[in-house]
């Protein structure tokens, strides 16, 4: 494809730990520029604080399409209203294309007494404060996944927040908490393997990678509008020439088209999810405001860092 090209090796910061979703689309993002750029584009892993601290170093760093964020639905739209002092603002970044989007899963430690979501239900109500959950961080969407879920049900559990889904993961499988609402996309082999029970996924429809699976909406009436679907796409920091915007509009365009691509998407149990820049930032500005409503009615309020 003709058009901006990058004139030094490109850096994708990928704000979480190795392993997650978040993780495993950076390296595919990275790949497919390196063969197509014809320059060595390397991701970095900046975790913590929710996935603020990767974007915020985005947001600093220097506006010439050689500094991409790899975003998903954390820090890039429930951050807004959980933080209070979050180090950057939506307009400091450009939303380039949204990649791939699926449910969370409903994950518990084989240990626990519970074969069906309507036992665990029946089973967290009954241990109130007695079991504890992961996340992959404060603020993305596992968390509020488990707090939507606590409040719906009027259960209570202990979060723990760990600094990403592969180390979240780590501690379910050694049984340091309980359950998680991980994301399907960075679970699925766990699951596959019989390493965690799945229990039901977030999003309003059974998955299609593992159809036997309720959706949580399905399972009592009070979840009855539980709905949550993860994104995970691409930014640039504000200011950053539209030629160069277009240009890895493209490449993820081209990239999501591709067979093996799309093949390895649906063995995770996402679907690509390609957008125009202005269809993208129509659809972040969508999620923010849905998350919105629900940090706000929750009463969720956090400092950053």
């Amino acid at each position: 494809m003709a058009g901006w090209r990058p004139s030094q090796p490109v850096r994708i910061i990928v704000p979480a730990a190795a392993a997650g979703t978040t993780d495993i689309m950076g390296r595919l993002l990275a790949a497919h520029l390196t063969q197509h750029w014809g320059q060595p584009a390397v991701v970095e892993n900046k975790s913590g604080a929710g996935g603020t601290i990767g974007t915020a170093e985005v947001v600093r760093s220097r506006p010439d399409g050689h500094t991409i964020l790899l975003g998903n639905i954390g820090p890039q739209a429930i951050a807004y209203s959980l933080f209070r002092n979050l180090p950057y603002r939506a307009e400091q970044l450009i939303p380039v294309s949204n990649m791939i989007r699926g449910p969370n899963v409903l994950v518990v430690h084989p240990s626990l007494p519970v074969n069906t979501a309507q036992e665990f239900i029946a089973y967290v109500r009954e241990n109130p404060g007695k079991l504890s959950y992961g996340t992959p961080g404060v603020g993305q969407s596992p968390h509020l996944s488990a707090v939507w879920f606590s409040q719906l049900t009027g259960s209570r559990s202990i979060a723990v927040h760990y600094r990403g889904a592969g180390p979240a993961m780590v501690g379910l499988l050694g049984n340091e908490v309980q359950f998680s609402f991980d994301n399907l996309t960075s679970a699925v082999q766990q699951v596959r393997a019989g390493s965690v029970r799945a229990l039901g996924v977030t999003s309003a429809e059974r998955n299609p990678q593992l159809p036997d699976l309720p959706a949580m909406r399905e399972v009592a009436p009070e979840l009855s509008r539980y709905e949550v679907n993860s994104w995970f796409g691409a930014f640039y920091p504000a200011g950053t020439p539209e030629p160069a915007v277009a240009a890895l509009n493209a490449e993820i365009k081209a990239m999501l088209d591709m067979p093996e691509t799309q093949k390895r998407f649906a063995e995770m149990g996402g679907l690509p999810a390609y957008g125009t820049p202005a269809h993208y930032a129509e659809f972040v500005r969508a999620e923010t405001e849905k998350w919105g409503e629900v940090v706000r009615r929750e009463g969720l309020q956090l400092d950053a860092g």
